[in-house]
């Protein structure tokens, strides 16, 4: 049965090089789908380019919350160790809006609180905002990145009633991850899930029908030491069949059935 990875970083720079490795290597594990998110207007251009040369890369568009306000954060004098390019936010949301017909999705977005102090957080919401509304009118889904803002990325969501939504890399409590499932969002757990006391206990706790998978990679993968790659979905997998009590065949096939009935097209 297909595997899939429903958020990558394939044009990260510890990964592009050999990307088509990771691919091979991703095809030979039953990595079927991979959506590749982009960050920022040159990043999506990139994901773009690579979803054009490689048919298992769909192409999930988006403004990174930091990237949203980078160019306001760095104006005043405020720090951020990536030194990538910079864009005016309305430049950076009008990029998705110009582009959204050749998304797979609108990601990853959301809200930064870590990163991002409290002065730019209307600028940050506003840019949020509007691509939840492009999301929307276009009917895509969205898949959300939130870090220490968790319950106002879910006020927003319920506020403009967006329906078909990923929280990636979940960091929030469990308990919270929990009351979102019951609102119908879905949650794409990493590929670190067996070293993790709070992705193990999503696995366990929350509708299995609203669990999907993903690595980040290069990040939060099952070995620390090493990149991660889209072929590690299969350790999460895997690990899903122990925590569940199931047989591969029927881990896979309720995955498989989850990205289906979530994204509409099967992986």
């Amino acid at each position: 049965m297909p595997l899939y990875d429903v958020h990558a970083h394939l044009t990260h720079d510890r990964l592009l090089p050999d990307v088509a490795g990771i691919l091979e290597r991703a095809a030979r594990a039953g990595v079927t789908t991979i959506v590749s998110n982009g960050l920022n207007p040159a990043d999506n251009e990139a994901v773009l380019e690579l979803a054009r040369c490689h048919g298992a890369v769909k192409p999930a568009l988006g403004l990174y919350p930091v990237d949203a306000v980078l160019a306001s954060m760095r104006q005043a004098g405020e720090d951020y160790p990536d030194q990538r390019e910079t864009w005016s936010t309305d430049a950076a949301v009008g990029w998705v809006e110009e582009h959204v017909d050749q998304a797979f999705a609108i990601g990853e977005i959301g809200l930064d609180g870590y990163w991002v102090k409290e002065t730019f957080w209307p600028e940050q919401e506003l840019a949020f905002r509007r691509l939840l509304e492009l999301a929307i009118q276009t009917d895509k889904p969205v898949i959300i990145h939130t870090r220490k803002r968790e319950l106002r990325t879910l006020e927003m969501l319920e506020m403009l009633s967006v329906k078909r939504v990923i929280w990636h890399c979940f960091g929030g409590k469990v308990a919270l991850a929990r009351d979102i499932a019951a609102r119908g969002h879905y949650f794409s757990i990493p590929a670190n899930a067996r070293r993790s006391e709070a992705f193990t206990r999503m696995l366990q706790t929350l509708p299995r029908r609203q669990i999907l998978l993903e690595t980040d990679c290069p990040y939060l993968g099952p070995d620390k030491s090493r990149p991660n790659e889209p072929a590690n979905v299969t350790h999460t997998a895997a690990y899903a069949a122990e925590l569940w009590g199931l047989d591969a065949d029927e881990t896979n096939k309720q995955l498989e059935d989850n990205f289906v009935r979530f994204f509409g097209v099967a992986p």
